[in-house]
């Protein structure tokens, strides 16, 4: 039931971005998908991750057949595009096998298997589903934040942005001196983010083919939930980030060419308007708190897993800030937003108690009092560095702390080893 009730909520969610997406004369996330089925798909290292995590309820024959299968497809789309001398100019060659693949299980879901069989390959084949939906109606909610935000509130984010020293643009001088190589690596952390959750992901799946059903909190899930809450926020919160409103990238459009050579002069702030393009995706900085998902949840993995986790999340720092598409006050926000979830979903999973509840409203109230103290008391926090900087970094740090210390009362205590009692010698 709650498998069906979630399935209804999203293609609900997806169908109503598909009219909100016409209505601006734009395809949306259906239609996008849909023609992925033939056409070159955007992305086809995220379908091969959806595939993934379609296969944890696979036995390994079956996955080695659903690879084997997957791989032959795409090779049979590149000899006709070949053939017919069609270049892919957009988008990858590959992918399209994957996600026939997907398709196809689910058509064996419903035509070949029963009961609780039944149920269990419909939740793989959902789950891999989800994370491509996910993905296009991310894209959805970009072109629409472009669209109904005609002005956007970077003045007001770079000035509070100076109680931390504007580290963006620290960040951008030192990406640029590493020159094309450290620019590349980040940009690769950056835009694979989905595919570094799935590895998590899938760990934390391993077992399913086996105990035949799902644990009751997994990374999928807070990603899927940050990215249903997070462009609610982009709307309400419009910002396009420093190296389109202070940058090259913003053209006639940017305040002036500052990132990032000189940080924005402190001044009373104003809302700016902006191009119907660029996406207003910054506040808070999803993709921070992507990648903190990632370093929570791979904490329990093996070491090469936790190094991973924490090689991802400090490397996505160091690209959302030295390519200038945050600033660093979004990230903080960002952190505080992730945790806040995170700690929201595990009370969901173990049953709400006070711990729980108090955890995520002090969450929800720090997140809150950051994004109204950047609207409305930005030109202070930029006077006073030394007074707002720290506080900024304290209240983070207050929900991380607190997440860390509830977190761990929840897990559950090892029974003591009861020691054998000695026994009398025998005479």
């Amino acid at each position: 039931m709650l498998w069906a009730a979630g399935g209804a909520v999203a293609l609900g969610f997806l169908i109503l971005l598909e009219i909100a997406a016409r209505r601006y004369g734009l395809p949306g996330p259906i239609t996008n998908q849909v023609r992925e089925v033939v056409f070159p798909p955007k992305s086809g290292f995220l379908l091969y991750a959806s595939l993934a995590l379609t296969m944890v309820v696979l036995t390994w024959r079956q996955r080695i057949i659903a690879i084997g299968a997957a791989i032959g497809i795409d090779v049979g789309f590149f000899l006709v595009r070949w053939a017919a001398d069609i270049k892919v100019t957009d988008g990858h060659p590959f992918g399209n096998g994957a996600l026939w693949v997907i398709l196809g299980y689910g058509v064996i879901a419903v035509t070949r298997r029963t009961g609780s069989e039944r149920v269990l390959l419909l939740k793989g084949v959902g789950l891999g589903l989800l994370l491509v939906a996910g993905r296009k109606a991310g894209d959805t909610w970009l072109l629409i934040t472009s669209r109904t935000r005609p002005a956007v509130l970077d003045p007001y984010v770079a000035t509070a942005d100076h109680a931390l020293g504007s580290p963006s643009w620290l960040a951008g001088r030192i990406v640029r001196a590493t020159g094309p190589i450290g620019a590349h690596i980040l940009d690769y952390v950056y835009i694979q983010l989905a595919v570094a959750a799935v590895a998590v992901a899938a760990y934390q799946l391993r077992n399913v083919a086996v105990e035949r059903r799902f644990p009751r909190h997994h990374l999928v899930r807070t990603f899927l939930v940050i990215g249903l809450l997070g462009p609610v926020i982009y709307m309400i919160f419009p910002v396009v980030g420093p190296v389109f409103a202070y940058g090259a990238d913003g053209g006639n459009w940017a305040v002036a060419d500052l990132w990032p050579g000189t940080p924005p002069p402190i001044h009373t702030p104003h809302p700016i308007p902006f191009d119907e393009i660029t996406p207003r995706n910054c506040m808070p900085s999803l993709h921070t708190a992507w990648a903190t998902a990632i370093f929570i949840h791979s904490r329990k993995g093996p070491r090469a897993l936790r190094f991973a986790g924490t090689f991802w999340l400090i490397a996505t720092l160091c690209a959302t800030l030295g390519f200038g598409y945050h600033y660093g006050v979004d990230l903080v926000a960002g952190a505080v937003f992730v945790v806040t979830v995170e700690a929201a979903l595990r009370s969901l999973e173990r049953g709400w108690d006070r711990s729980g509840i108090r955890l995520v409203v002090h969450g929800a109230t720090v997140f809150g009092v950051l994004l109204a103290s950047y609207r409305y008391l930005p030109t202070e926090m930029a006077e006073y560095p030394w007074v707002f900087g720290p506080l900024i970094i304290l209240a983070m740090g207050s929900v991380v702390r607190g997440y860390v210390r509830t977190t761990r009362l929840w897990e559950p205590k090892a029974a003591p080893v009861r020691r054998p009692e000695p026994q009398p010698e025998p005479v």
